[in-house]
């Protein structure tokens, strides 16, 4: 059986979809590239935008133009929050929840070819993936699945379920996998990674501890973790001299306290402002790499004045001055709280302010990406190459550039920036 895999969305699903290939890899299928003839399709799809959803039924319609006789399987959380819209889809075969996933290389593979109408057989457990080196270097690790937080913009909680996590013994044994594979760098992903623990009884900051004993994995970074989450004890640790690199990915979605309190996030601009502090002055010293923030803003979330819009701005350039701004403009989700709002913003508006936050963050990373000149830095060098270049990120993920040199691909170097 050939198959083809494709993925939208986060890194999470791109390591599901990694870890989908093995499994099918070691059933015997043949992986095919997206664009060939294949027996079935498996699409990953995502749903944090109406933009996402209209994508993923996109690649659908393509898969079944390319090959109309082939099943389609579809998965991700536009597949959690949309089942019977999408198996009205010419060539949908399959649609996986989030409590199916688990199983979906089992069924295909061992069960033959059940009828459309038979139900999936559900799954308590968390999916444990990740995936396979990018640019030979660098996996994307899952270490926790779903969100309690329930924001009123967000379909998370419902596309995900609830926080759940993977226990550490089997996060580390995956870990081993990984450095059994030779890549060099392990970025934790989860919808809510700070939350680790909430099922199994541990806590995050022994996770940390655990995986930062793994033989071969020299690096690692957080991805997405809630401020409020990011405790001095945690803090002080990674301080400490450890693997764990002076880089975070944290979401501040407004810069408002009137919008935080109404969407319900669990913290505000002060405890978002202290726990930065907190990271720098443990982190920090005079001549040496600045720890790189980058920032998750939501633009034009109902309510947003220009006054409350410009409130987030000052913020970030006055008083947080991140590295870099993952800035995306609000969309509006059925069977979220916000989605029932009247003072939605003009999409206008919402173009205009992602403009201007976009700018402040050229202008913020440059600033960044400037203050280290001169200074060294230790870089992990990928295999890709552009124009005759290799490229590569230090610890504070500044991007580097120099000619290829195949004997530096998945080589740590310290140069000077």
């Amino acid at each position: 059986m050939k198959i083809a895999l494709t993925t939208l969305g986060c890194k999470l699903n791109y390591a599901e979809t990694a870890t989908y290939e093995r499994g099918f890899l070691s059933a015997g299928w043949e992986v095919v590239p997206w664009t060939a003839q294949a027996d079935v399709y498996l699409i990953n799809t995502c749903a944090v935008t109406e933009t996402a959803e209209k994508k993923s039924r996109n690649l659908i319609r393509r898969a079944h133009k390319t090959a109309p006789e082939a099943r389609i399987v579809v998965t991700g959380c536009y597949a959690q929050l949309r089942k019977e819209q999408l198996l009205a889809l010419d060539g949908v075969w399959k649609v996986f929840g989030a409590d199916e996933k688990k199983g979906i290389v089992s069924l295909l593979s061992g069960r033959g070819w059940p009828e459309v109408s038979e139900p999936m057989p559900p799954s308590t457990s968390v999916f444990g993936a990740y995936s396979s080196g990018e640019e030979r270097t660098r996996a994307f690790l899952k270490v926790q699945d779903g969100c309690d937080n329930f924001c009123a913009y967000c379909t998370v909680p419902y596309a995900r379920g609830r926080s759940r996590n993977i226990p550490i013994c089997e996060v580390v044994e995956m870990a081993r996998d990984i450095a059994a594979q030779g890549v060099k760098e392990i970025v934790l992903t989860g919808v809510n990674t700070g939350d680790f623990g909430r099922t199994s009884g541990e806590s995050f900051l022994d996770l940390l501890k655990a995986l930062n004993a793994v033989e071969g994995i020299e690096r690692y970074r957080i991805s997405s973790i809630e401020p409020n989450l990011i405790t001095p004890e945690i803090v002080d640790w990674i301080a400490s001299g450890t693997k764990f690199q002076r880089h975070f990915h944290i979401p501040l979605q407004s810069g408002s306290d009137t919008l935080l309190r109404r969407v319900g996030r669990r913290y505000d601009t002060a405890l978002f402002a202290s726990r930065i502090d907190y990271i720098r002055q443990a982190m920090e010293r005079p001549g040496e790499p600045k720890v790189f923030f980058g920032i998750d803003v939501i633009v034009g979330l109902p309510g947003e004045t220009e006054e409350l819009f410009q409130e987030t701005y000052t913020f970030l350039k006055e008083r947080i001055r991140p590295a870099f701004i993952h800035v995306f403009p609000y969309s509006r989700r059925p069977g979220t709280r916000a989605a029932e709002w009247k003072d939605q913003v003009q999409d206008s508006l919402k173009t205009e302010r992602v403009a201007r936050l976009e700018a402040l963050c050229e202008e913020l990373h440059s600033a960044f990406v400037s203050a280290h000149q001169g200074m060294r830095g230790t870089v992990l060098w990928e295999s890709s190459v552009k124009n005759g270049l290799m490229g590569g990120y230090t610890g504070n993920y500044i991007r580097v550039e120099r000619p290829f040199d195949p004997a530096r691909v998945n080589q740590l170097e310290e140069i000077v920036l």
